[in-house]
């Protein structure tokens, strides 16, 4: 069973009736004791760096979270949730994040003139393989929405990026059970579909 936290902040229908389409099962949730008996877990988010730390520490969420991927437990992070696996954002001041990956999310500073927030479809292109990706065509399209976005991320950990702007923008990221994506897959259309299929069957 993949729980989908709930800390206030996240895209979680959407996630869940992906899931659902799926047939692999889920449920969203932010009882410790549910959380606990997860096979995997998601975190989804829209918001702000700062406010969405703020939730998971005053509910009680980020020492189980912490937990759970420590013992192995694959966790997925989606745009917000995927800047909230790194060490620390700068989003209305400087905070700390879960610091499953090294690196700091900061305000996307395009050297080129382009829109910020980055809304919109962009092309997905790989900088390894991984099973996240399994089955996927470089150069797929995928949707994002956001102003800010991971920087020093080590080479290693980068799986994706899409150029905007001129600079490349981490998009896929994995250490070892944990996993990010700062587009939506869930509204990533068959691209998308195909990523948490990946991450519902394929990985373990």
């Amino acid at each position: 069973m993949i729980v989908i936290i709930d800390y206030g902040m996240g895209n979680l229908k959407n996630v869940y009736n992906a899931l659902k389409h799926l047939n692999i099962a889920s449920k969203v949730s932010n009882e410790i004791a549910e959380i606990k008996c997860a096979d995997k877990l998601i975190l989804p988010g829209v918001g702000a760096f700062n406010k969405a730390m703020y939730n998971l520490n005053n509910m009680g969420l980020t020492e189980i979270i912490k937990e759970k991927v420590n013992n192995g437990t694959p966790l997925l992070g989606i745009c917000l949730g995927m800047q909230m696996i790194f060490q620390k954002g700068y989003e209305n001041g400087e905070c700390e994040g879960l610091a499953f990956i090294d690196g700091e999310v900061k305000i996307l500073e395009p050297k080129e003139k382009v829109k910020i927030p980055h809304i919109g479809w962009n092309k997905l292109e790989y900088n390894s393989s991984n099973d996240l990706i399994k089955g996927l065509d470089e150069n797929s399209f995928v949707y994002y929405v956001h102003s800010y976005a991971a920087t020093n991320v080590k080479n290693e950990n980068l799986v994706g990026f899409s150029n905007y702007g001129g600079i490349k923008v981490p998009s896929i990221v994995c250490n070892n059970n944990v996993y990010g994506t700062q587009f939506h897959p869930e509204k990533s259309g068959e691209v998308g579909l195909r990523i948490l299929q990946n991450f519902g069957e394929v990985i373990k």
